[in-house]
């Protein structure tokens, strides 16, 4: 039996050979700059970890003592409200914006660079200026505007009640150019018959964004909507920078993790535990998605990206 499996697998191997030879090093740096840390964060998760030296097994103690932390449920429910804003807020702009800009016919260029800018300002520029903007005090940008129409200055990001939905509009702001072109580019391997049918039939402008252009965007759109939750459900230096690591109105998971990790004492093995958690609950939510895209007839995402 081995030595039949030995005949099978020696001529794939040499026929193979050139190929995994230049697949080699970068599988190297994958696996040492990827897998090793992934799987030492999940190995130290059980263990006691004092400085950077493991101590004793400790089981799920480090799981159980993340949720005992007071302030992990409001980490948790912000993380969500994150999400479900950047679902409200930044999800559907950038294909409205692909939709107009499809439509456009002169200075198209001009239109796409200036959609596209924003992407290009690094992250923690354009939250510093975000920040600026948010400024509370009478004197603020935003708040000079408010007053130019007898209207009360808002406490922006001091306001626990908006503060979340802000920080989304600044990420938003950051992302939808990026995002845009992707869609952009679905719709211009759209072929142009099917609106010229379309008008034939007497379709308007809705009817054939209902029944062709979302149509054609929906595998597109399916796609970016869990990368931009996995994303998202990672939001860290955007509240940490605009508010602090922490607020308790604007605290993520991940700012809990850096909690754990950098403040406080010896909360290394809680910052591993939450970082599994994180990670799980992102691989969970993926294989629950392939598993209703399959029972929906569709293809799953591992699928879509061959």
């Amino acid at each position: 039996m081995i030595k039949q499996t030995q005949k099978k697998l020696i001529p794939v191997i040499k026929s193979n050979l050139g190929g995994w030879l230049l697949m080699l090093p970068g599988l190297i740096l994958f696996s040492f700059y990827l897998w090793y840390p992934l799987l030492t964060t999940a190995f130290n998760s059980f263990f006691v970890i004092e400085g950077v030296k493991r101590g004793a097994f400790s089981g799920f103690k480090n799981y159980i003592e993340v949720f005992k932390t007071p302030i992990f449920k409001d980490a948790f429910f912000n993380t969500l409200e994150y999400t479900f804003w950047s679902l409200i807020i930044g999800f559907l702009v950038p294909i409205i914006m692909a939709l107009i800009l499809s439509e456009v016919i002169h200075f198209k260029g001009f239109f796409r660079l200036s959609l596209y800018f924003p992407s290009i300002v690094p992250g923690i520029a354009a939250v510093l200026l975000w920040k600026f903007l948010y400024n509370p005090s009478s004197g603020g940008v935003l708040n000079s505007i408010l007053a130019l129409f007898n209207l009360k200055p808002s406490l922006w990001l001091d306001d626990p009640n908006i503060a979340i939905p802000l920080v989304v509009l600044t990420m938003t702001w950051r992302g939808a150019g990026a995002t845009m072109l992707i869609y952009l580019a679905a719709l211009q391997s759209l072929d142009s018959a099917y609106y010229e049918v379309a008008r034939l039939d007497g379709a308007n402008a809705f009817k054939r964004i209902i029944h062709i252009t979302l149509p054609h965007l929906s595998s597109t759109i399916k796609m970016l909507l869990v990368l931009q939750i996995i994303s998202v459900f990672q939001v860290f230096y955007e509240p940490w920078v605009m508010t602090s690591s922490t607020n308790k109105s604007t605290i993520s998971l991940m700012l809990l993790n850096y909690n754990f990790y950098f403040i406080e004492m010896n909360g290394q093995g809680k910052s591993s535990a939450l970082a599994v958690m994180i990670a799980a609950f992102l691989v969970l939510f993926t294989f629950i998605y392939n598993k209703l895209s399959n029972k929906d007839g569709r293809k799953p995402i591992r699928e879509k990206s061959k």
